[in-house]
């Protein structure tokens, strides 16, 4: 494993793609941006960088971080579904569960565990089943129903909470279970998996950006902490973990770095863009 406690060591030349998650990574444990963060964002911009915000998060919580940062820049959110501009505040593509495969999926999940509680996540709005304990207010728009009904319209990503089962355990034979059907995977600490249609990551949505944009792969950064990160850590030529991240990703990040309550990423931004 990294040594947490060594700096990034400075590379050769400057990376001209940069990947960050949001929470528990980029954003501190409060859910703040820091200034820090943000005067390291844009200098990794003014030097000619791309900087991504790659997210678990829907487009509609991360408007006021695009605030925080002038509205520039891409966003890769719902895990890789959504790629969406900062700067228009729109939706640039979208990857949605086939609607057969969508009501198999619940299904599936129901059989493994009856107890579970669903919420979906489409272009334009959440959904959630009543039993779902929410400690936020929900959006204007949220509908609430059966997940059967929810998944009447495309979706981007389907959460099923496992509330009182192993996570990881849970995960693995989830993701057996839907093999071929979705992609699965868990931001960790809540009993929360989350399901995409096959093949959505954030490392293919940051490919198909990059190839766009004209970046290899080798060229870019990404910083991680659950392992819902780990696709795109190693898909970036370098991955860094941040301190407090999941075992699973400290173990396959190339270097670590700060905590997110240390600011983690904007130091190790500061040493890669001097």
């Amino acid at each position: 494993m990294p040594d947490p406690s060594s700096s990034p060591a400075r590379p050769s030349r400057r990376p001209a793609l940069v990947a960050s998650d949001l929470d528990g990574t980029l954003l501190r444990s409060d859910g703040t941006l820091s200034d820090r963060s943000v005067a390291a964002i844009a200098d990794c911009e003014a030097a000619g960088a791309v900087v991504v915000l790659a997210t678990g998060r829907p487009p509609r919580w991360i408007t006021h971080i695009g605030e925080a940062l002038g509205h520039a820049g891409t966003a890769v959110c719902a895990n890789g579904a959504i790629v969406y501009d900062l700067a228009d505040e729109r939706v640039l593509s979208s990857s949605t569960i086939d609607l057969a495969a969508a009501r198999d999926i619940v299904l599936r999940v129901r059989r493994g565990w009856p107890d579970a509680v669903f919420a979906v996540e489409t272009i334009d709005h959440l959904g959630l089943e009543p039993a779902w304990k929410v400690n936020f207010e929900p959006p204007a728009g949220t509908r609430f129903a059966d997940a059967l009904e929810l998944v009447e319209v495309p979706a981007v990503k389907i959460l099923a909470r496992l509330v009182g089962h192993p996570e990881e355990s849970a995960m693995r034979a989830a993701a057996a279970e839907l093999d071929g059907l979705a992609e699965v995977t868990w931001s960790g600490g809540s009993g929360l998996l989350e399901m995409s249609a096959p093949g959505v990551t954030k490392a293919l949505a940051l490919a198909g950006l990059a190839g766009r944009l004209g970046v290899a792969a080798s060229a870019a950064v990404a910083f991680g902490d659950m392992p819902n990160d780990l696709d795109m850590l190693r898909w970036a030529g370098r991955g860094f973990a941040v301190a407090n991240a999941h075992r699973s990703v400290l173990e396959a990040a190339d270097e670590v770095v700060g905590s997110n309550d240390d600011d983690g990423v904007a130091a190790a931004l500061e040493v890669l863009f001097g």
